[in-house]
């Protein structure tokens, strides 16, 4: 398992260094890949001065823009993929992501509150993600108390509930946005999701939560794996069941909140990554867990990238990005499990 583990983590780093770069030298700017690589070069410690090759707003571009913009996208990718993975571990359902779950949306509207009513910075950086947070929570707790039905939780159920209540606090934040035209703009950001007009300053926040969350999700990855064959089988094999599903979940509503609090609501990112890595290396969450964690940094870099560029001057919301590659992919996981299910197409 280690060997493979990183043989795959090496490939997917250099291939998502690689895209960082390549991303990086895309822009209305046109700078070309060799001056890209030689600004961030010369931007590491300890190498010589660039000795005025490059202009200083090249520079600018590249580290404070670009850079910025890409680093986040790395973030916020690997966050939502990595509480893909852990919601569909636990409940053992490829469908499930912190999307068609509705916690994503659960999330922004905590943070279009907070927004809306000019309570944003009440405690400072942190003020938005912890109540994206406590908002996420809530909705999880809404969706499985909406899909539960004597005692049991049915699949189907579980994301058509879901589904529900998405739908449910996408409106919720339409009403929001309409109470204040003053922050329109900020509201609408929520609800269609972006990564425009971000910095430094927001990938310094999101990146403790990844730093954090990630060992916890590694930590509980085998568990995970044993959930596969059933709560009771997991518990017969000392899997402490209950404290390793509140675990995981609060962990991937976290993940999400933190997520969405910066880029808004970018959807089926926890759904597509973790289902495609799950197809190339196996169901070994051990695996999965990191891999998924890279694969979505890869993933929201290049559905970024083509946001920003597709029509430049003009920038695509990053949640439509998401949304028209991520959609068809859901309807055909539907499709392939009501084959599954039903012993082929009608």
């Amino acid at each position: 398992m280690r060997t493979k583990l990183f043989l795959y983590g090496g490939a997917a780093m250099l291939l998502l260094l690689a895209s960082t770069v390549v991303s990086l030298s895309i822009g209305s700017a046109g700078l070309p890949l060799k001056d890209v690589w030689g600004i961030l070069v010369h931007q590491l410690p300890g190498m010589p001065d660039a000795g005025g090759k490059w202009d200083a707003a090249d520079i600018a571009i590249v580290t404070q823009l670009r850079l910025s913009r890409v680093v986040l996208g790395m973030l916020v990718g690997a966050c939502l993929a990595l509480a893909g993975a852990g919601f569909q571990g636990v409940l053992r359902n490829p469908l499930a992501d912190p999307f068609t779950l509705g916690v994503a949306s659960g999330c922004s509207v905590g943070a279009a509150c907070m927004i809306v009513f000019g309570l944003q910075t009440a405690l400072g950086l942190w003020t938005v993600p912890l109540v994206a947070f406590v908002t996420g929570m809530a909705t999880l707790l809404a969706v499985f108390g909406l899909a539960r039905a004597r005692g049991a939780m049915n699949v189907e159920t579980l994301i058509l509930s879901g589904v529900v209540i998405q739908a449910f606090l996408g409106a919720v934040v339409s009403f929001l946005v309409t109470l204040s035209q003053n922050v329109v703009n900020e509201a609408m950001f929520w609800l269609l999701g972006s990564l425009s007009a971000r910095s430094w300053s927001h990938a310094k926040l999101i990146a403790p939560f990844l730093l954090v969350g990630l060992p916890v999700m590694i930590r509980y990855a085998q568990h995970l794996n044993l959930f596969a064959f059933g709560e009771r089988h997991a518990a017969h094999l000392g899997v402490n069941v209950e404290r390793t599903k509140l675990i995981v979940l609060v962990v991937s509503t976290l993940l999400t909140a933190v997520a969405v609090s910066v880029a808004g609501v970018v959807g089926f990112v926890g759904l597509v990554v973790p289902h495609l890595i799950r197809l190339l290396v196996g169901p070994d969450y051990r695996i999965i867990v990191p891999l998924s964690a890279l694969g979505g940094g890869f993933y929201l870099v290049w559905a970024d990238t083509l946001a920003r560029t597709a029509l430049s001057p003009k920038e695509i919301s990053l949640g439509i990005v998401t949304a028209i590659i991520g959609a068809p992919f859901f309807a055909y996981l539907l499709y392939r499990r009501k084959v599954l299910q039903g012993g082929g197409p009608a």
